[in-house]
């Protein structure tokens, strides 16, 4: 990690029920397991009902505080399209955005009250984004509810930690019955963000 580098800050943003949170942890301990200082905060709003999810890992060097400002994150990482879009300006200028590819319409636009944004995948690749289909390939590699695991794989390219240290974290935070599913979503992911 050079030293202008000295702190990452990872901004996770879907809705509930996507593993945000449990991505959140998984990311958490690996910058842990790699002997670096780690804080998260978590902005749960009705998660349990489909509403957004919002948090923030912080790690590095003298991490003084769990807080994302406004240009503040290094990455976002988002497990659907509308929610990027709705925490974009947390993103720094030279940024990475990991994105998957899926667009969850939210209550207030069923029910007559919103409209969904135009344009919003166009908007988010104008922008630098790399649109996973994360569902998708989790569902190749066995099951759709690894999609988080994929986002993090896609992720993990950016970071400065060995796949050793993520696959020894992905093994010891989801059930012993889905390690291998979910270290080859892992892997897609990874494999994906690399090639994009």
């Amino acid at each position: 990690m050079t030293k202008e580098q000295q702190v990452f800050t990872i901004l996770l943003c879907g809705v509930g029920g996507q593993g945000t949170i449990t991505a959140a942890d998984m990311l958490a301990k690996v910058a842990c397991a790699a002997g670096l200082e780690c804080k998260v905060s978590e902005i749960h709003g009705m998660a349990q009902r489909g509403g957004d999810v919002t948090t923030v890992v912080r790690f590095g060097h003298g991490v003084n505080t769990m807080v994302c400002d406004e240009g503040c994150a290094d990455n976002i990482v988002s497990f659907e399209v509308v929610e990027t879009l709705r925490n974009l300006h947390f993103l720094k200028k030279d940024g990475v955005m990991v994105v998957n590819d899926e667009t969850i319409t939210p209550l207030p636009v069923l029910i007559g009250n919103g409209a969904m944004p135009n344009h919003a995948r166009e908007r988010l690749l104008d922008v630098g984004a790399t649109l996973i289909p994360a569902s998708q390939i989790a569902r190749e590699a066995g099951t759709a509810k690894c999609a988080n695991v994929v986002l993090l794989g896609a992720l993990a390219v950016s970071l400065p930690f060995e796949v050793e240290l993520w696959e020894e974290v992905i093994r010891n935070k989801v059930p012993p019955k889905t390690i291998d599913i979910n270290i080859a979503a892992f892997h897609k992911g990874y494999d994906y963000a690399q090639g994009a």
